[in-house]
C-alpha cells in the first residue's frame, strides 16, 4: 500500500486513475482547484476511508507526505486552456516545480502527463518519443503546447541536477465516461451533438486523423509506467495507434447512437494538427503494454455515459 497524491485527481482522466488506485487499497490524496475538475467525478470515492480531497491550486506550494505523486494537474482542451491561456501555462510550469520541489524533500517518485502536443503539428507520421515537435511558440495553442513542453524540461532537469525520481508520458487522445460535455473534445463533441439529434461539425474537410485511446487503457498504462524499471525515465507515448479521419469518428457515432444527424463543415482552427498517431514500441518494450479496447467498443460504454447524463 503506498501513500499516493493525484494532482487534477477530479478531472477527466484523474479520476478515473484516483478510482482505480484506490480499489487497489493505496490511501490517494486527489487534489483539485475545480477549474476544469468536477466533483461529480469522484462523488463515488468520497465515503471510501482510503481517498481524500483537497481543493487547492498547483500554482501554490503544497505540504504532505507521499510514496508517489502523479501530475495531471492542467486544462486540457482547447477552450479550456484558451479561456485563460497565462493561468493554463502558470500551471503547467508553476505546477511542475512545485510538484518536483514536493516530490525532491519527500523523496517521492513522480510522474508527469505530459501530452502528444508536445509533437505539435508533425512532421513526421506517426510520432516516435525521439521526434522533437513542431510547436508554434506565439499560436493560440501555445500556452498549452509549450507550458508541457517547459514542465518536460524541469523534469528532466530535476532529475539530472537534484536526483528526484521522475516518469514522463506522453498522452494521445483519450476519451471514456467522466469526459466534460462542453469541453471541445471531439469525441465527445460528436456523441453531443449526435444524442442532441444536432448535426455534427466537422472542423476542416473531415480527413485529419487522430488516434483514440480509451481511459481505462490509458491508466493501465500509467500505472505500468509508475512502477516501471528504476532508471527508466521515459519519456514514454501512451495511445492507441489505431488512426481514424474525423469523417470515420463522426460516422460511427452517428451509426452507434441510431441518430439522424447531418454533418456540416466548419475552417480548420490555428495550428490544429492534420495527423496524430503515436509509436508505442517503446511502451511495448518497458511496460508489456498496448490497448486493448477497440473503439467501437469504447464508444458504446461513453455514449452510454453521456446518455446516463
Amino acid at each position: 500500500m503506498k501513500r499516493i497524491l493525484v494532482t487534477g485527481g477530479a478531472g477527466f482522466i484523474g479520476s478515473h486513475l484516483c478510482a482505480r488506485l484506490v480499489d487497489e487499497g493505496n490511501d490517494v490524496i486527489c487534489v483539485d482547484n475545480f477549474f476544469t475538475g468536477s466533483k461529480r467525478n469522484i462523488e463515488p470515492l468520497l465515503d471510501k476511508h482510503n481517498f481524500e480531497m483537497l481543493r487547492h491550486d498547483v500554482t501554490k506550494e503544497l505540504l504532505v507526505e507521499v510514496d508517489q505523486i502523479y501530475n495531471l494537474a492542467c486544462p486540457a482542451s482547447p477552450v479550456h486552456y484558451q479561456y485563460n491561456p497565462v493561468k493554463t501555462m502558470k500551471t503547467s510550469v508553476m505546477g511542475a516545480i512545485n510538484m518536483l520541489g514536493l516530490a525532491k524533500r519527500v523523496k517521492a517518485r513522480i510522474l508527469q502527463a505530459s501530452t502528444s502536443e508536445i509533437y505539435g503539428n508533425p512532421n513526421v507520421h506517426p510520432q516516435p518519443e525521439k521526434y522533437w515537435g513542431n510547436v508554434n511558440p506565439v499560436g493560440i495553442r501555445s500556452c498549452y503546447d509549450e507550458g508541457k513542453r517547459a514542465a518536460e524540461t524541469l523534469f528532466f532537469d530535476y532529475h539530472r541536477q537534484n536526483g528526484v525520481d521522475i516518469k514522463v508520458i506522453r498522452i494521445f487522445n483519450t476519451y471514456g465516461p467522466n469526459m466534460n460535455a462542453n469541453d471541445g473534445r471531439v469525441v465527445s463533441n460528436f456523441i453531443v451533438q449526435a444524442l442532441k439529434g444536432e448535426d455534427i461539425t466537422i472542423y476542416g474537410d473531415g480527413t485529419q486523423t487522430r488516434s483514440f485511446c480509451y481511459v481505462d487503457d490509458l491508466v493501465e498504462g500509467m500505472i505500468r509506467m509508475m512502477n516501471s524499471r528504476e532508471g527508466f525515465t521515459g519519456p514514454v507515448n501512451l495511445g492507441n495507434p489505431g488512426e481514424f479521419t474525423m469523417l470515420e469518428l463522426a460516422e460511427k457515432v452517428i451509426s452507434l447512437t441510431g441518430s439522424r444527424s447531418g454533418i456540416v463543415y466548419r475552417p480548420l482552427p490555428q495550428d490544429d494538427p492534420t495527423q496524430r498517431k503515436p509509436v508505442i514500441d517503446l511502451a511495448k518494450e518497458e511496460l508489456g503494454w498496448e490497448p486493448g479496447i477497440p473503439l467501437d467498443e469504447g464508444l458504446v460504454k461513453t455514449i452510454a455515459y453521456f446518455e446516463r447524463k
